[in-house]
């Protein structure tokens, strides 16, 4: 059995690793690379975080990377996306992070999401659910005091089809569009709801849902809702012809 107090551990010293090494800007972070096994083109960036994880990670599991796919071998199988919210760093936009998943076959074990701004990692595991700080780890603060003033939603893809926003303005809910899809779901707790649309890919999202799986969630093949408010779900999940549960 994995020892996930040294598995958090690794992962936030790599995560460390990461950021000050995205803080020094280098022009090799901005290389256009290959298309990767996500189907995006990676960048220098991308490239480096994930060898930086791979290199703290791999003795725990095999590893499948939005860049690579399958590194190493193992009974469990580590989901990574190194540098969630890429395009955001491309262009100086101060949102992106990292999420890892740690599953045993379909059973999420851990799951890590990192904001490389504001430098806040959220943990959750079967016993415990928390966000912190990589600076400071002992800092464990309660993710499920939910912000009851929240008024905005969060909504990814939206630039996929501007259309399905439209019931949004209609029945005035408010959203931002952040462009990092699982440090999103980190931050789920915080906003009245958010909403997700495209291509489920296991890398942008095993992580993010199951740090929501408190809240109430619907996915599909096409749209992922979430809010902590029961009435606001289901008049969600209304607007876009869902059955909720």
């Amino acid at each position: 059995m994995i020892d996930l107090t040294s598995f958090i551990e690794d992962a936030a010293a790599a995560s460390i690793d990461i950021q000050e090494k995205l803080q020094k800007n280098s022009a090799s972070l901005y290389e256009k690379l290959d298309i990767g096994a996500g189907g995006d083109i990676s960048y220098g960036a991308d490239i480096m975080a994930e060898k930086i994880y791979v290199s703290y990670l791999k003795k725990y599991a095999k590893i499948d990377s939005e860049e690579s796919g399958i590194i190493g071998e193992g009974k469990y199988t580590i989901y990574l996306d190194p540098l969630d919210g890429s395009d955001n760093f491309k262009t100086n936009f101060p949102y992106y992070g990292s999420s890892i998943a740690l599953c045993d076959g379909d059973e999420t074990l851990a799951a890590v999401i990192v904001n490389f701004i504001s430098s806040e990692i959220f943990i959750r595991t079967k016993n415990e659910f928390y966000k912190t700080y990589l600076n400071d780890l002992s800092c464990k603060l309660d993710v499920l005091e939910n912000n009851s003033l929240s008024s905005v939603g969060i909504v990814e893809k939206a630039y996929a089809d501007p259309k399905k926003t439209v019931p949004l303005k209609e029945n005035h809910l408010k959203f931002r569009s952040p462009g990092a899809i699982a440090l999103s779901l980190a931050y789920a707790h915080y906003v009245k709801y958010m909403l997700f649309f495209g291509t489920m890919r296991v890398y942008d999202i095993q992580a993010g849902l199951y740090m929501c799986k408190d809240l109430n969630v619907y996915m599909d093949d096409e749209i992922i809702i979430i809010s902590k408010d029961d009435d606001l779900f289901k008049k969600l999940c209304k607007l876009y012809n869902k059955e909720p549960f």
